[in-house]
């Protein structure tokens, strides 16, 4: 039974995500969450993420030199269940964060402070494939004789409009639009290897109240990434992740800002036992951009979890 609680928090350890706003691909690139857990079961976590990047903004802004350090609370929580016999999962996350932006602007220095609430992030996924609805000793039997395996999931992320948001602000830690982000994944197992793919697309909706009453859109931004984990001993593994996004162009008021996203992600991931229901996780994720548009980004994860 021990080794069962180790292996469920191990596959699960609950994602602690790099929140830089308008970034799909470095949320997204977070292993494990389509791992078989039980049913009726609680989790919780909770991590401390340091980013720093510098980005380039259109030269019409007339911003050079800029940069960013974002320093960001996160806390997550996650129930599993039943689902017409398969495993299902939602989860919720909420982050606060602090950031500190600097640049020169029209040649002059300045520097943008911005404290606050994310927008809330929900998640609902289910197991096409593989990782039947079960509890309790039919899922610690099952476990014990999954040595290969492979797992195909679905699943929506929607990003609600809660975070702090100032419509006469060109920066600002909320979006003041709704994201919905349709994903699909598979995940391949054997022995102490784990090979997962995933594909994610970003809709978006409007944001009618942009910068000084302005509509913004945003083109769909399709991402692809993928994971591959090794499992030391029952508790302790690592994972290596990359990933490549593409689209996103904006429109404001019918005009189209030739800012269309290109981005290579990649990250590296360790996690190990504190205690029977504990576990910690540390990362780090790079992000780098392919257009003159963008931002690269250096990001430090460290996080706990437990389930109950």
């Amino acid at each position: 039974m021990r080794l069962l609680n180790i292996y469920i928090w191990l596959c699960v350890f609950i994602p602690i995500v790099f929140l830089f706003p308008g970034s799909c691909l470095a949320e997204e690139l977070e292993p494990r969450r389509w791992s078989h857990l039980p049913v009726e079961t609680n989790f919780a976590g909770s991590g401390y993420v340091f980013t720093k990047a510098d980005i380039s903004f259109d030269p019409v802004l007339k911003v050079e030199d800029a940069e960013v350090e974002l320093h960001t609370w996160v806390a997550k929580y996650i129930r599993t269940f039943a689902l017409a016999g398969k495993s299902a999962r939602i989860g919720l996350l909420q982050a606060y964060q602090d950031g500190r932006w600097t640049g020169l602007l029209d040649g002059v220095p300045t520097t943008v402070r911005r404290s606050g609430w994310l927008d809330t992030l929900l998640r609902f996924s289910i197991n096409l494939y593989g990782a039947p609805a079960l509890q309790g000793k039919e899922y610690a039997a099952y476990r014990a004789k999954a040595k290969i395996e492979t797992i195909v999931g679905a699943g929506l992320s929607v990003q609600l409009p809660t975070g702090e948001y100032m419509e006469d602000k060109l920066i600002n830690l909320g979006t003041n639009r709704f994201t919905f982000r349709p994903q699909f994944g598979v995940v391949h197992t054997r022995g102490k290897w784990s090979a997962e793919v995933n594909g994610v697309v970003a809709l978006y909706t409007s944001n009618n109240d942009f910068f000084n009453g302005r509509k913004l859109e945003q083109d769909p931004l399709y991402t692809v990434h993928g994971h591959l984990i090794y499992t030391f001993r029952p508790g302790v593994w690592a994972g290596l992740s990359s990933g490549y996004d593409y689209g996103g162009e904006s429109t404001v008021d019918g005009s189209k800002k030739n800012d269309r996203k290109q981005n290579l992600a990649w990250a590296l991931s360790y996690g190990f036992p504190i205690a029977r229901h504990l576990g910690a996780k540390v990362a780090y994720v790079g992000t780098r951009k392919q257009e003159s548009v963008g931002f690269d980004s250096d990001t430090f994860v460290m996080g706990i979890s437990a389930f109950w």
